[in-house]
């Protein structure tokens, strides 16, 4: 074992020099469990971390990327770049930072005077080193270019890139003066990176350059090494130089890897035995013509690219996507997938379906799945797997949690980081048992590293996080690059949002990570904007205008790469056919804006009084409400099932569960004879239920069809004789002045009154004059005619008649879509037509802009806040959850079954009321009880007193187990219901 003393003699470093080099520490000891670790011990210790995830975790082609620029030296350099991340801890500005650990390193002569107090003028560690190494890789790598790409990744390492104009610091004792200073800061960065294999700096020095998004991906791995060699529970403090060396920590760092069960992905796929074997053999599907171009394209496409599949509700597009994915993987090296879906109620199933498709590849890999949404702990799948059997107490389960859900980097932090509020790391007696080796990592679901995992499943939010020039965007960037990623539903991001995946896309292309979009109702000007940011992350170009070709129908695949400098984009030349033939769909008017629900009620009760299913889509809660009231009043025969964002946590999932067992693919003969589903726009996309007859608001038209395509859904279904046929009829919208339509209030707020309009006059087109005898021919065909209404929805030439004055409406609308593109650009992870710069140095301009998940939240959705909590009864003498549990005097809670229970009573209140919330007259705050858990101690209350009722501002609401959370009729305005594009975090709708 050669360690770093051995290492610092046979380079001919002076006694002297090797006495200070060796008391300058890394980790403190009163914040590294007790033990101090000297800064060379650290940096080995992130280098041989990095070793491990060359060999474990990162994908075939990152490696070959980082060969490619280090002229076949990709380990070691990988190496060296993740260990001197932290060569800046060299200086006084950090080893003044504990009195304790200063006393030996000033003894040893390296002094300094007195320091800066003042927090805002502090010398930070990280620009620090970016400091100290910059001006020597320009010198000895005789490159101002290759320094300039190089230096940013060591000033990001605590989550944001300066400028260059941050590397100089306002008080020159901070960085070190004198000759001693300079000395040991020259010895630390040259006997590291002997240790690691190099004869000196100058032999470091890159033959090749990472554009700017494979940077940011870099970025975060070195990240992730930091924080896993930063664990003092797997990297005990060495404080004798004799004892650190690299063999020392090699074996350390494959110790910690395997105690802590990480590991990446696929590694090695094997290639497909047929190009069809990853739709028949693993997916056991018979490939339908649209998965079959899609697959087609996947093993045609020369380079990484986007495509985007287009093809009706119902189709197999998932299926489609997970088998391009497979191909893609195998062509181009990838180790994994993230499938982004639009809300939490999406990605549940999403989850379950993509499990069994891993573990068709090794049934071991089932624990590397992840699911990225704030409710998972309610997905019952999800706590088999990650939580097993294991028998765990509150107490050592809150523990866990608030170790997994740090805010940022806690390992070993010192002093400059609890500037941050970062806890300690936590002890092994807080955390019990460590887990075992057959599980899954829980390592990876602590906050920012959910994408980490080789196999993520979430809300399409995670997603657009890495497009937000947010603190440790890198992170999430990284958990990106190395996978395939899937967007399903691609259409549901509104303009807002739409800002962040366009960006999203731009970097994804330019690290060449292989993206397939799927949408049944994609406007052609939505499907170029995704090509035109693909290709211009690809090209690194800031404008790009590649033209997407007319496909020859639908379904059809659009494919976009790079290639020899110049962009390609192709779509599907030929028909293909859809997996089942157009049938017409009777499209018919049911003028209906009253609030009591009767009339939608009375209708629905009629059309299925001989058998049959409806489902009812409205776009308010208390419309769904209304209308579930009036039904079940009426004395309805036969099931009724309500489905809406103001359901609590638990009854929610009960309920979604329950109309996709009796309604969906699989029912079979538990489907009922008679039922009625009444839903907001939950129901709207991926809500895999089959109904007889739909009875929907008027929605934008691409909206419009998703609902149409619950529709009918699915071959082999029997049916009443009276709903034989598909059949809509579109509620939501009456005879305005001049014939003028009328909207529900709800609907224009949440959609504006342009998209509605048009829609309004597409439907009428079928089902004649909204109020008059019918003019048109009744029926759509879909999904034939699905391309087509979408297209003139969003169209230039005008579609409604010229008394209902649409060009106003579509300027106000215009207006109003700009500002909100606009308002997006401030959080963007980089500037309008920035695209130039070729390194991340200044990326972070104007700081970051969001501080917790929360604040992420909003800044990638946009509109007004609302607000979840959780529902408790006042009883006699103490409180009880929402489902009577009980939780003591004071709310304490005992045991993780009473935990789940309770946080299963976790509702989101309306908009309207979010004011009145966060006042605090209103005492919306934990429960005294809930302080000391990591799950409660933020929640807020709301206590219903023995009368079931609580008052917030001027409203009074209660909650009824059926209806959900209920306003004071007196008090109540209209409430839109949360549409999964509104602003509302994902899947509150």
């Amino acid at each position: 074992m050669r360690s770093i003393v051995d290492i610092m003699r046979a380079m001919g470093w002076s006694e002297e020099t090797i006495v200070r080099v060796s008391r300058l520490w890394g980790k403190s000891a009163a914040r590294n469990g007790g033990r101090t670790h000297l800064l060379l011990g650290h940096l080995l210790d992130t280098a041989a971390v990095a070793e491990v995830m060359w060999d474990r975790y990162l994908s075939a082609a990152l490696r070959r990327r980082m060969e490619d620029v280090s002229g076949g030296r990709g380990r070691s350099w990988f190496m060296w770049i993740c260990g001197i991340h932290d060569c800046g801890k060299a200086c006084p500005a950090f080893q003044a930072v504990d009195e304790v650990e200063a006393a030996p390193v000033r003894a040893a002569g390296l002094t300094w005077g007195r320091l800066p107090a003042d927090r805002r003028q502090r010398w930070r560690h990280d620009v620090a080193g970016a400091a100290l190494l910059r001006p020597r890789l320009v010198v000895e790598w005789g490159s101002a270019e290759s320094a300039a790409w190089v230096w940013p990744l060591v000033a990001g390492h605590h989550g944001t890139f300066p400028s260059a104009r941050g590397l100089k610091p306002q008080h020159r004792e901070v960085q070190g003066r004198g000759a001693a200073w300079e000395e040991a800061q020259r010895a630390v960065v040259d006997v590291f990176t002997r240790a690691v294999g190099f004869e000196g700096l100058a032999d470091v020095r890159p033959v090749g350059y990472l554009n700017k998004a494979e940077q940011l991906a870099l970025s975060g791995l070195i990240v992730m090494t930091d924080w896993i060699a930063s664990d003092s529970e797997q990297f005990a403090g060495i404080a004798d130089a004799r004892q650190v060396s690299l063999d020392a920590a090699r074996r350390r760092a494959e110790a910690a890897w395997e105690r802590l069960g990480l590991r990446g992905g696929w590694q090695e796929l094997a290639v497909p035995e047929n190009p069809l074997a990853p739709l028949t053999g693993r997916l056991g599907v018979s490939p339908r013509a649209s998965q079959r171009e899609l697959v087609g394209r996947a093993w045609s496409m020369p380079v990484p690219g986007l495509m985007v599949a287009e093809a009706p509700m119902g189709e197999g597009k998932t299926k489609a996507a997970l088998a391009a994915a497979e191909v893609l993987a195998v062509r181009f090296g990838l180790d994994g997938i993230f499938v982004a879906m639009p809300t939490q109620a999406t990605s549940d199933p999403m989850y379950v379906q993509v499990l069994e498709w891993v573990r068709s590849f090794d049934p071991a890999l089932e624990a590397q799945v992840a699911l990225l949404h704030g409710k998972r702990r309610f997905n019952p799948t999800w706590r088999r797997i990650w939580d097993g059997d294991r028998a765990v107490s509150a107490g050592q389960r809150a523990a866990e949690d608030e170790w997994s859900a740090d805010p940022f980097d806690v390992y070993g932090a010192t002093e400059e980081d609890a500037e941050y509020g970062m806890p300690s790391w936590p002890s092994a007696d807080r955390l019990g048992a460590r887990e075992e080796r057959d599980g899954p990592a829980r390592w990876f679901l602590g906050n920012k590293r959910g994408l980490l995992t080789a196999f993520a499943v979430g809300t399409v939010d995670h997603l657009l996080h890495a497009a937000t020039r947010t603190r440790h965007v890198m992170l999430r960037f990284a958990g990106l690059v190395g996978k395939v990623v899937v967007v399903d539903e691609v259409h549901a991001a509104d303009v807002y949002m739409r800002q962040f995946l366009l960006e999203a896309l731009r970097w994804l292309g330019q690290a060449r990570v292989p993206v397939v979009l799927l949408s049944a109702t994609l406007p052609p000007a939505q499907r170029q904007a995704f090509v035109d940011a693909y290709l211009s992350g690809a090209l690194s170009a800031a404008d790009v205008s590649c033209p997407v070709p007319e496909p020859a129908g639908y379904p059809c695949v659009t494919v976009a790469y790079a290639l020899d400098g110049a962009g390609v984009a192709e779509s599907s030349r030929r028909v293909v056919p859809s997996w089942r033939a157009s049938a017409p769909t009777q499209v018919e008017w049911l003028p209906d804006v009253a609030g009591d629900g009767k009339l939608i009620a009375s209708v629905v009760g009629r059309e299925v009084a001989e058998g049959g299913v409806a489902l009812v889509v409205v776009n308010q809660v208390d419309r769904a409400q209304a209308v579930y009231r009036a039904l079940v009043e009426g004395g309805f025969e036969g099931r009724v099932r309500l489905l809406h964002g103001r359901l609590c946590s638990a009854h929610r999932a009960e309920r979604t569960e329950e109309c996709l067992r009796l309604l969906g693919p699989g029912a079979g003969e538990d489907r009922p004879q008679r039922m009625v589903v009444i839903a907001t726009q939950l129901a709207e996309q991926s809500f895999d239920v089959d109904a007889d007859l739909l009875i929907t608001d008027l929605a934008p038209v691409d909206l419009l069809l998703q609902r149409i395509g619950r529709l009918h859904r699915h071959s082999g279904t029997r049916r009443p004789s009276t709903v034989a046929e598909p059949r809509v009829l579109v509620t939501g919208v009456v005879p305005g002045v001049g014939g003028r339509p009328r909207f529900l209030p709800a609907s224009k707020k949440i959609y504006g009154e342009w998209p509605l309009l048009r829609a309004a006059a597409l439907v009428a087109e079928a089902a004649g004059p909204l109020g008059g005898r019918a003019a048109g021919s009744g029926v759509w065909s879909i999904p034939a005619d699905v391309p087509d209404l979408v297209a003139r929805a969003y169209g230039e030439a005008e579609v409604c008649p010229p008394e209902w004055d649409e060009g106003v409406a579509r300027e106000v609308w215009r207006v109003q879509e700009e500002k909100r593109e606009k308002n997006a650009e401030g959080f963007l992870l980089t500037r309008p037509r920035e695209w130039g710069a070729p390194t991340l140095e200044g990326l972070h301009y104007a700081g970051s802009r969001a501080a917790s998940e929360e604040d992420l939240d909003a800044v990638v959705r946009d509109g007004e806040r609302s607000v979840e909590a959780v529902i408790v009864r006042r009883s006699a003498g103490g409180y009880r959850a929402v489902d009577g549990t009980w939780i003591g005097v004071h709310g304490e809670v005992d045991d993780e079954t009473a935990v789940g229970r309770l946080l299963g009573g976790t509702v989101r209140l309306p908009v309207r009321l979010t004011e009145a919330v966060e006042a605090e007259q209103t005492g919306l705050a934990p429960l005294p009880g809930w302080a000391g858990h990591p799950w409660l101690r933020y929640a807020r209350a709301l206590v219903l007193e023995e009368d079931g009722t609580a008052v917030l501002g001027s409203a009074r609401v209660s909650y009824d187990d059926v209806l959900g959370l209920v306003a004071n009729e007196a008090e109540r305005r209209a409430e839109p219901a949360r549409s999964p594009v509104s602003p509302a975090a994902a899947g509150t709708t």
